[in-house]
């Protein structure tokens, strides 16, 4: 969306929280995310602050969890899901949503997945696996 620059990142993320706030018109990936953003209340205060989102930092040493990477996980699911790739995750996150009866803690259960296949992909210098990932969030369900 944005690349590596974090800080335009975070003020999108602000611009959009503000807009849905004042009732202003939003385009279809700002309706996303602040479709995101209403379903965390815990991150609602962070973003209406500009100056707070752009320095704080979350270290997950210290228990911190990074709303910013939270809620792109969220968006990246989202995103995974609308064009069912990789092909079968619809299936899953539907069998998965029955299963837990609630599509937002689905989805916090397939971002652990997300999050692995991630790491591994950065830790071994390559592209994400799509296979392991979809055998993960089988396993889910």
């Amino acid at each position: 969306m944005f690349g590596n620059d974090r800080n335009n990142l975070r003020r999108y993320y602000c611009t959009v929280w503000e807009k849905a706030r004042a009732s202003q018109s939003l385009e279809p990936l700002e309706q996303l995310i602040a479709s995101i953003i209403n379903e965390h209340p815990e991150y609602q205060a962070v973003l209406t602050d500009t100056e707070t989102a752009l320095s704080q930092e979350y270290a997950p040493e210290g228990g911190q969890t990074n709303p910013f990477l939270h809620m792109g996980m969220h968006i990246a699911i989202q995103e995974q899901l609308g064009g069912n790739r990789p092909a079968g995750i619809l299936a899953v996150y539907q069998q998965l949503c029955q299963r837990i009866g609630d599509a937002h803690a689905a989805e916090h259960a397939m971002m652990e997945c997300l999050g692995e296949v991630l790491w591994e992909a950065q830790r071994n210098g390559q592209e994400p696996d799509e296979q392991v990932y979809l055998e993960r969030l089988q396993r889910l369900v």
